[in-house]
């Protein structure tokens, strides 16, 4: 996916159970979601292994009229670039700016309000994992979160003023995935090497009991994805 223009939609570019995909030089604006990168339940193929580069994601705050029971009915306004349930996910070189909720959303099968709607299968993975975000240009985002929780949260937490973190995770996991800590095994690990950027981990999972926001337990590295190489048409 390349090289397009997306304006006025619920997902500007919706990225669903692709195995490798490279989406890159795209714009996406005044949509409610910019890019969706998403892996959702009852489709044989699972999601993963995709890179987003180069694109620029600003000002997607367009109010979310998507049908009720659609998958796209539970994204935010003011989301950028939203991974759900999709392992293997390279986020870089991107401009991200000015989406209202946040500049990246990682969500989980859990926080989307598809249980009864759409059921898991035996092979599907609920858990956004190998995530790495790096290098980037944030601004913005964050000022005017979708939604009374997110709201209050953001009050809570940040005051009147203030703006969620450019990254905004549900902070859902899978238990056998984690060390003693209560962390992400390093090959599982949700990485930010992006600068300044902040995570905060709301903790869903946990009644958000221990809401954290900060980069050190996302401050690790991950093996980049390969390019993809479009073989040239034949003749």
């Amino acid at each position: 996916m390349r090289n397009s223009r997306a304006e006025h939609n619920v997902a500007g570019f919706e990225i669903e159970n692709t195995f490798s995909a490279d989406v890159y030089g795209n714009v996406a604006t005044d949509n409610t979601g910019g890019i969706l990168v998403f892996n959702m339940p009852d489709l044989p193929q699972p999601g993963h292994s995709t890179r987003v580069y180069q694109n620029r994601v600003i000002a997607n705050n367009t109010d979310n009229f998507g049908a009720e029971g659609t998958p796209v009915a539970s994204v935010p306004a003011g989301s950028g670039i939203v991974i759900n349930s999709n392992d293997k996910v390279e986020i870089f070189d991107n401009d991200i700016a000015d989406n209202n909720t946040a500049n990246i959303i990682i969500s989980s099968y859990y926080a989307t309000g598809w249980e009864g709607i759409r059921d898991m299968g035996d092979e599907y993975d609920p858990y956004p994992e190998t995530l790495y975000i790096y290098g980037n240009r944030f601004s913005g985002g964050g000022s005017s979160p979708d939604g009374l929780e997110l709201k209050a949260l953001k009050v809570a937490m940040f005051g009147l003023t203030g703006n969620l973190p450019d990254v905004l995770w549900d902070g859902y996991t899978n238990a056998d995935k984690l060390d003693a800590d209560g962390n992400h095994l390093s090959e599982f690990a949700i990485c930010v090497d992006n600068g300044d950027a902040q995570v905060l981990n709301a903790d869903l999972g946990n009644s958000s009991d221990n809401i954290v926001v900060g980069a050190a337990q996302h401050n690790c590295q991950h093996e980049k994805l390969p390019a993809i190489v479009l073989e040239p048409p034949l003749g």
